[in-house]
């Protein structure tokens, strides 16, 4: 395990860093649950009549918790990547600016 010396600064990149562990983990329980929970009620839909194969409500639970799963995605994944370190760099050069 290595070793993070005491300064204020390396404490608090130690618990971002730890922060964003649990976010990411986070993400993979809920996409583990989506996967299982959206597998058994279209597998069970499926095999009480297949004819619900191109119904809309076997898949409804999906697409909806879906759009829910992207943007838990995109906040663990892609906050970082619109708003992150460099983007704060910019803003805060184009406000000096000013």
């Amino acid at each position: 395990m290595r070793t993070y010396s005491n300064s204020a600064a390396e404490h608090q990149k130690f618990l971002n860093a730890q922060r964003k562990v649990r976010k990411i983990r986070g993400f993979y329980i809920h996409s583990a649950v989506y996967v299982l929970v959206n597998c058994t009620i279209i597998f069970g839909n499926l095999y009480e009549n297949a004819a619900n194969l191109f119904n809309f409500d076997t898949y409804a639970t999906a697409f909806f918790w879906g759009i829910g799963l992207l943007a838990h995605g995109l906040s663990v994944f892609g906050a970082d990547r619109i708003f992150g370190k460099a983007w704060e760099e910019r803003k805060i050069q184009e406000y000096l600016k000013k």
